[in-house]
């Protein structure tokens, strides 16, 4: 498809009978929030992938309410796109709504053809504490991480320092092995020292109802360092104000992590629906700009 069109991807689902289908987080999310006439004589199980960003939990939570079960995948280009997958529990199932949908956003476990996935201390090559808190960068190794990039021994050295590839994606392991992405190393926000996740922010965000989708950037600030700018697209027909969408992310965020800005915006977005936060970055002038 050249573009995401809900009632065209309702319409194939029913006149092909699909039982399995993938997308990024604002594929599912412009599904979820369509017209709910646009599902009818949908019937049977469908089950989908989400991947190319981490999906918010108000995501998740609205497709299981829609009736379709998502399945969250990670990967990057050098890892052969998924190369982890959150594997769940049949015990899942029994738990509150509020709990299965933490487990399902999670990274998870290895795919089988890859040897390892971890998250580590990259300074020492260590895994971090399976405590939930502890961060650390996710890396892999196997039969489909790639052997290097073509001509370029410089980046290669440095992408598989250790004996691993670096991911630079930063994240924890929970107690029962699964992992946890917080958010890329570019993409964390250092305010007055301390780390914001651009991600966790996000998640708050989605949980509005006023908003189809948003995302989080560092912004330069003389006095912090840096702050969180919320970029937000409102659903349509929808009205809301910068500072409904700040005391919103209070009742959830500590202080120090809720945006200083927010602006009202449509994303910029891939042909396969993932948002491109580097032309966010020029486009607002944040502190990202500037590594490029």
């Amino acid at each position: 498809m050249r573009k995401v069109d809900a009632r065209l991807i309702f319409e194939l689902i029913a006149r092909h009978r699909v039982t399995h289908y993938c997308g990024a987080p604002i594929v599912h999310t412009t599904l979820m929030n369509a017209d709910p006439a646009l599902r009818a004589g949908i019937d049977w199980p469908v089950r989908a992938m989400v991947a190319g960003a981490a999906p918010p939990a108000a995501m998740i939570q609205g497709m299981e309410e829609m009736g379709f079960q998502v399945t969250h995948v990670y990967g990057l280009t050098e890892v052969y796109g998924p190369a982890a997958a959150c594997a769940p529990h049949e015990d899942w199932g029994a738990l509150p709504l509020a709990d299965r949908v933490q487990r399902h956003g999670r990274q998870g476990l290895r795919y089988q053809l890859q040897q390892g996935m971890t998250v580590m201390d990259p300074a020492t090559m260590k895994p971090v504490a399976a405590d939930g808190q502890t961060m650390g960068e996710g890396m892999f190794r196997g039969n489909i991480t790639m052997k290097g990039y073509l001509k370029n021994p410089g980046a290669t050295g440095e992408a598989f320092a250790g004996g691993w590839f670096h991911t630079g994606d930063l994240g924890v392991i929970e107690p029962d092995g699964y992992v946890k992405l917080k958010d890329r190393a570019k993409d964390i926000i250092i305010s007055g020292g301390e780390n914001i996740s651009s991600i966790e922010i996000e998640d708050v965000l989605y949980r509005h109802p006023a908003v189809l989708a948003a995302a989080v950037i560092a912004k330069p600030d003389t006095k912090w360092g840096e702050t969180p700018l919320a970029i937000v697209e409102a659903r349509p027909g929808a009205e809301v104000s910068a500072e409904e969408i700040v005391a919103h992310c209070r009742q959830y965020l500590a202080g120090f992590k809720c945006p200083r800005d927010v602006r009202f915006a449509e994303l910029p977005k891939t042909s396969t629906g993932k948002i491109q936060k580097h032309v966010l970055r020029e486009q607002f002038g944040s502190a990202g700009a500037i590594e490029g």
